[in-house]
């Protein structure tokens, strides 16, 4: 299996049913004003990075990052395919998210995820990377139907002054 990682600018159709279908899986867990992934248009804003994982040149997951303030970025829009889950797709497209982050100086990554028990593999997904709970951020609100994350990324910028320094 050949996971290729892609930032994309622009949408194309697969993209545009891709996304259609994440957004139709959330209308069953939760109210709409508990919703909070973005549609195509707010996922190509100038301040949003999307990234997509292929296996063997088809579609497999995305993920977002979008930023909230500086040195701090969401996640957004992380979904895998149903027939790529549980292969490890989503977890090398968050590492190349993280990396991203980090290659950018970001650091501190947070999301906010269901907290309905569909979304238990995004929990295990995010708690094996290093995510822990945190308060809402950004313009979020406690919310029975939210879980919000967070975890820390040391800057590759960062780490090369550190080991200049330690020279």
């Amino acid at each position: 299996m050949r996971i290729r990682i892609s930032r994309v600018d622009t949408p194309t159709p697969d993209l545009e049913r891709f996304l259609a279908d994440h957004l139709r899986d959330m209308e069953a867990t939760a109210p709409p004003e508990s919703r909070h992934a973005l549609d195509l248009s707010r996922l190509f804003a100038p301040t949003v990075r999307l990234f997509t994982a292929t296996v063997d040149g088809v579609l497999a997951s995305t993920g977002a990052l979008a930023a909230l303030e500086p040195g701090h970025e969401e996640l957004k829009s992380m979904r895998t395919a149903s027939r790529m889950r549980g292969r490890g797709v989503a977890s090398v497209l968050l590492a190349a998210l993280l990396d991203d982050a980090r290659d950018r100086g970001i650091g501190r990554v947070s999301l906010e995820t269901g907290a309905d028990d569909f979304f238990w593999p995004a929990h295990r997904l995010y708690a094996k990377a290093g995510f822990d709970e945190c308060a809402p951020f950004g313009g979020y609100v406690e919310d029975p139907h939210s879980l919000f994350l967070t975890i820390a990324v040391v800057p590759r910028t960062a780490v090369g002054a550190a080991v200049a320094v330690g020279r």
